[in-house]
């Protein structure tokens, strides 16, 4: 019997989570184990996650997208998180990251997995506070690694855990400073407990232990990126490089217990920065797949950074990057409403698909080929068919209807396709008066 995915792939079994994601990516299943085997490729898939239809994240697969959802002091209304979960899993959210950090969490997290067929990841350190109802400072390495377990208990397939901020991460950044200093949320926190008890990060101490309780439960282990920058100033420093040293080899450990791994990066970066970011991840962590927020490329867009970090997404994804976690437009501002959701999805999964027709994944130029074929015929029901957000192309559509259906009011008789396909079949074109 397999404890975990990659254990499985290891023994050459084939899961039905691997036949699963074989058919959806259209690749033999044996090669698709063969990358689970060498870390290459993850399937996160807790087994107490029941609902789970499962996706594949890695080398040669669709570039998948992460929603980020959950309450917080501010706004701790569970149904309107639930309301958010319903839209993200009808717009193929494939992962949703439960971020809450007060209130009610073990009760908007239970319900979320029933419902979600989306993978779903959380940061267990966000609810050590509110779960123990204990200052920071407070909290034992024993309560930080048990709330892990009870998030793995309860049926996440990934958590985001910042092993990589040890002392000497610890060193390094103190020794080289930075404009926004520590931005990872969770970072901030292990770093402030580090500095308030004198104590090494209990999640590098206390590793080993860690990776008993993903192996438990095959909880897929995203490691988070504690120094990731968070201005364009702080990029590719000494401090996040030093932590992506350490993520490779908290990664090799991992993969000798047969736990899955995905590596967290950056955050905000210069657009040209990012290939090579891409490079020294998948370098210095072995193969391992590549989870990014953003990147965002400029710090100036407050309001419009869905746009600043699907710009940075496009580019990384055809790099090489194999997982977005989206960014909405009230990123650094509030928490997102339904409507800075769906326009996070939006941007997202656009610049997903810009990047996997960067990398040449197989079928990936189908879609786009399917509505050029339906643009050139200005066959207008299919191209909203194949819109990556019907609804929104409709509504344009119909607010401004043009006096000939076969054109826009953009262009209307002047229209270059409907000119074109005129001409190509011998007809006359008629732009000043009536067809015949």
């Amino acid at each position: 019997m397999y404890t975990t995915q990659m254990d499985a792939a290891k023994r050459g079994i084939i899961t039905k989570e691997m036949e699963i994601v074989s058919k959806k990516e259209n690749i033999e299943v044996d090669i698709l184990r063969k990358l689970i085997a060498e870390g290459k490729v993850i399937i996160p898939a807790n087994k107490n996650h029941k609902s789970l239809d499962p996706e594949g994240v890695g080398e040669g697969l669709k570039t998948k997208i992460n929603v980020n959802l959950g309450i917080s002091k501010d706004c701790c209304d569970i149904e309107k998180e639930l309301e958010k979960v319903k839209v993200a899993l009808d717009m193929k959210a494939e992962a949703i990251m439960d971020l809450s950090s007060y209130g009610k969490t073990e009760e908007f997290r239970r319900k979320l997995i029933k419902r979600s067929s989306a993978m779903i990841g959380t940061v267990p350190i966000y609810d050590a506070v509110g779960f123990y109802d204990k200052e920071l400072k407070d909290i034992t390495a024993k309560e930080f690694l048990d709330v892990v377990r009870k998030h793995a208990k309860d049926g996440v397939d990934f958590v985001t855990i910042h092993a990589g901020l040890n002392k000497n991460t610890a060193e390094t950044f103190k020794r080289n400073k930075r404009l926004t200093n520590i931005v990872s949320r969770g970072g901030s926190l292990l770093y402030a407990w580090m500095e308030l008890n004198n104590q090494e990060n209990p999640f590098y101490e206390y590793y080993d232990e860690l990776l008993d309780i993903c192996g438990e439960y095959d909880v897929a282990l995203s490691l988070g990126d504690a120094c990731r920058p968070g201005s364009i100033n702080d990029s590719t420093d000494a401090s996040q490089i030093h932590e992506l040293m350490v993520l490779g080899e908290l990664t090799l450990r991992a993969w000798e217990k047969n736990v899955q791994v995905m590596i967290e990066g950056p955050g905000h970066m210069a657009i040209n920065e990012i290939q090579a970011n891409v490079l020294l991840e998948k370098k210095l962590c072995h193969g391992a797949p590549f989870y990014v927020l953003g990147p965002i490329v400029t710090d100036i867009a407050p309001g419009y950074d869905h746009i600043t970090s699907a710009i940075g997404g496009a580019l990384a994804a055809s790099c090489g990057v194999d997982f977005l976690c989206y960014v909405t437009p009230a990123e650094h501002l509030r928490l997102p409403t339904l409507e800075d959701m769906k326009e996070g999805i939006i941007a997202t999964k656009i610049a997903a698909h810009a990047g996997d027709l960067g990398k040449n994944i197989k079928g990936a130029r189908d879609w786009d080929h399917a509505m050029s074929t339906a643009r050139q015929k200005l066959d207008w029901e299919s191209m909203f068919s194949l819109a990556i957000d019907e609804e929104k192309a409709r509504k344009y559509r119909k607010e401004s209807m043009p006096a000939h259906e076969d054109s826009c009011t953009m262009c209307g008789k002047m229209c270059s396709m409907r000119n074109m396909n005129k001409v190509m079949e011998g007809k006359n074109i008629n732009m000043l008066r009536d067809e015949d």
